[in-house]
This record gives structure tokens, C-alpha cells and sequence, in this order.
């Protein structure tokens, strides 16, 4: 019931989805997850509040390249 949420994986389709980052402008928080080639839709997965999270979301999705930062 209470501690530490376990982290959903999600189901990532590499042709039909792209790695991204989402920014906020006003408060700086990033959001980790993928963005639909077709409809531009963001689905989020995990919050970044530090380097090591990203670099955890990588290796989670086993993704090589830098992912894109969308404002």
C-alpha cells in the first residue's frame, strides 16, 4: 500500500515512437518518455531530477542516441 512506487514499463515501438524529453519553460522540471511519430502525442514514463535519471531511463530502454528535448 505505501512506499516506493515501481516504475511501469513501458511498450516501446521503435518505428512508431521517439525518445523525448519534455521541458517545461516555467519551472525547469523534465519528463522522460516517447512521442508518437504519427500523432505527436507525448507519453510519459518517468521524472528527471537528475542526470542519473536519464542516464537510468536509457539504459531501461536500452536507447543509444540522445533524445530529443521538446518544449
Amino acid at each position: 500500500m505505501f512506499g516506493r512506487r515501481k516504475k511501469q514499463q513501458l511498450d516501446f515501438d521503435r518505428e512508431k515512437q521517439i525518445p523525448a524529453v519534455r521541458k517545461s519553460i516555467c519551472t525547469g522540471e523534465e519528463t522522460a518518455g516517447f512521442r508518437d511519430r504519427d500523432t505527436g502525442k507525448f507519453h510519459e514514463v518517468m521524472l528527471l531530477k537528475s542526470a542519473a535519471d536519464l542516464k537510468s531511463f536509457m539504459e531501461m530502454y536500452n536507447i543509444q542516441e540522445t533524445p530529443e528535448t521538446i518544449y
